[in-house]
């Protein structure tokens, strides 16, 4: 089945990122220094007050807040009901977020650092052990953050007191960026070599040649049966893969949509942002 896309604002302005939270979908327009919240179809859209504050990925936060970060003046921001602050982000510029253990973590992609905000808003951080690696995106799976390091070529791993470890990729000049924590393993792309990739807990590394080596994996999102979804910034489209590696389906999004932010939903259908002004709905197959 084909997605339904709804347009949220021009070209050029996003979106972005992309999460769901019950039957509210919400993207960063990264362009525009705004984020939009998407509700049976009608969007409203929250003006940050700073065009150039470049708001990226988001996560719902353990107190059900919209949580994201603002990597182009190094805060995050949070959205509780139509209120929104922010908290700023010392050392450099926030990425990726998640939710995870004792609060919402954050990547600082340009200072190789982890930062935590807890329930009473104070920020801690970490330092990864990398000089230059870029920590991108972030997961948690209950326990412990994952995250991508992006320039080190690896996956890195965090404990909730601040240990980190280091798993060198297989392939070299991979580019790891987007990362997703499933029932039994985590899931990542890399997005210079076409590839999608698993890590498990005892630090095993699986990767899987896409059909298209030069479709630029970006996001990924994990399924519950053990296998994950994946947008393909390059070639326009949004494949499926199962708990093998296997690619399953293939949902074309058009020339130009530039498909970058995934999010599943209750339902099992998935959400995705399209830098071409919008996002689409997939619906589960079947």
């Amino acid at each position: 089945m084909s997605a339904t896309e709804f347009t949220l604002t021009t070209a050029g302005e996003g979106p972005y990122g992309v999460v769901v939270r019950g039957d509210e979908v919400w993207t960063t327009l990264v362009h525009a220094g705004a984020v939009a919240r998407l509700v049976d179809g009608d969007a409203h859209r929250f003006d940050l007050g700073a065009p150039e504050c470049r708001p990226s990925v988001l996560a719902v936060g353990p107190d059900d807040a919209i949580w994201f970060t603002r990597s182009g003046d190094n805060k995050l921001g949070r959205i509780a009901g139509d209120e929104v602050t922010t908290i700023a982000v010392e050392g450099g510029s926030p990425y990726g977020v998640s939710a995870g253990p004792g609060g919402v973590w954050f990547t600082v992609m340009d200072a190789d650092l982890i930062g935590k905000v807890d329930a009473a808003g104070a920020v801690t951080q970490y330092e990864i052990g990398t000089t230059g690696g870029f920590p991108a995106m972030i997961t948690s799976d209950g326990e412990e953050l994952w995250f991508t390091l992006n320039a080190a070529n690896a996956i890195g791993r965090l404990t909730t007191d601040g240990v980190a470890t280091t798993y060198p990729l297989p392939t070299e000049a991979a580019g790891p960026v987007g990362i997703s924590a499933g029932p039994d393993a985590v899931w990542f792309v890399e997005i210079l070599a076409g590839q999608v990739g698993r890590i498990d807990r005892d630090g095993k590394i699986e990767e899987f040649p896409l059909p298209d080596r030069a479709s630029k994996p970006h996001a990924v999102a994990a399924t519950p049966d053990g296998g994950c979804w994946v947008t393909l910034w390059g070639s326009g489209e949004l494949v499926r893969l199962d708990a093998t590696g296997t690619v399953v389906r293939t949902v074309a999004l058009g020339d130009g949509s530039e498909p970058h932010g995934l999010a599943l939903a209750a339902d099992g259908s998935v959400w995705v942002a399209l830098e071409r002004g919008s996002v689409a709905h997939i619906p589960p197959a079947g």
